[in-house]
């Protein structure tokens, strides 16, 4: 059974940072793209950046070039985001996600929120 656990999620003001950590389990991690997607209220999900199975190639949305990295340790089944320069906008439910072809969304976990406010 695919498990994906996310944490690290919290409050914090304009301009801070949060780092997001995802357990895999269940699955051959090592082979998997793997990524995060995010949902604001009242909005869809949306991807937010995506990793190649080795680490390799990451993907970001627009909305975060230069402020939020991705990782992947293959070693110890994790995916990580690191969020830095958050902005209000940024506040949502963060999701660990499995990348399926054509770059659609997988079995994600159960999600962890981040607040960003004044």
């Amino acid at each position: 059974e695919v498990q994906l656990v996310e944490s690290g999620g919290g409050s914090v003001h304009p301009g801070g940072s949060l780092r997001l950590s995802c357990t895999a389990s269940g699955f051959a991690f090592r082979d998997a793209a793997m990524g995060w997607v995010r949902q604001a209220p009242g909005k869809g999900l949306q991807w937010v950046a995506r990793i190649a199975s080795n680490g390799g190639g990451p993907y970001y949305a627009d909305f975060v070039k230069g402020r939020f990295t991705i990782s992947k340790d293959n070693a110890e089944n994790m995916l990580y985001l690191q969020l830095s320069s958050l902005k209000t906008e940024d506040s949502a439910i963060y999701y660990c996600a499995r990348v399926r072809p054509g770059a659609t969304i997988g079995a994600r976990g159960q999600g962890t929120q981040v607040t960003v406010s004044s």
